[in-house]
């Protein structure tokens, strides 16, 4: 995902960058025959692999085995409050605004057709932490609405900062609107 976050300037409807098909449930090896095998991602890195599609516009396309679909699976592929976020009409790709290598974190940003916007906090360190967005740092003012797309559930209204604990590997997939 990061060689492709650097295109985010070229990114628009008719030209989407491609980081590749989605590894998520169970999927073979093209090169292989041979039954397939579950994802080797955790789950909290498979709510991240998916958040960063969603985030970069990305084509959605699923590799999977689609007999061997599970709830959870069905949760991470189907959820439509992310798949807006993917499928948003005004064609930006988020992009990381901040990179923290010191604490192991990165967030991203997309700017939404509706003057929302949907911010992606992953967590890169091997340990849970949590990680506090400050308003200034994301160039935004007054008061923030905001819901968190994963668990389809409004968290409130913040006026300057919001902080959230995040598992290792794992994300937090936002979207903020001004009150």
């Amino acid at each position: 995902a990061r060689r492709n976050a650097k295109y985010w300037k070229y990114a628009k409807p008719g030209a989407w960058n491609d980081p590749d098909y989605l590894l998520i449930g169970y999927s073979g090896d093209a090169s292989v025959m041979g039954e397939p095998k579950p994802c080797p991602l955790t789950p909290s890195e498979q709510y991240s692999y998916m958040s960063l599609w969603c985030l970069m516009a990305s084509p959605l396309f699923y590799s999977g085995d689609m007999t061997r679909l599970d709830d959870f699976t069905k949760n991470i592929l189907c959820n439509p409050e992310v798949i807006e976020i993917n499928q948003d009409p005004k064609g930006v790709q988020g992009k990381p605004i901040i990179i923290n290598k010191e604490k192991s974190y990165e967030i991203w940003l997309k700017p939404l057709h509706d003057g929302s916007i949907a911010i992606g906090i992953f967590n890169l360190d091997e340990i849970e932490q949590n990680i506090t967005l400050l308003w200034e740092e994301l160039e935004l003012t007054g008061n923030q609405k905001i819901r968190d797309l994963w668990r389809q559930q409004d968290l409130g209204i913040y006026k300057k900062t919001f902080s959230t604990s995040i598992p290792r590997h794992g994300v937090s997939l936002l979207r903020l609107t001004p009150e």
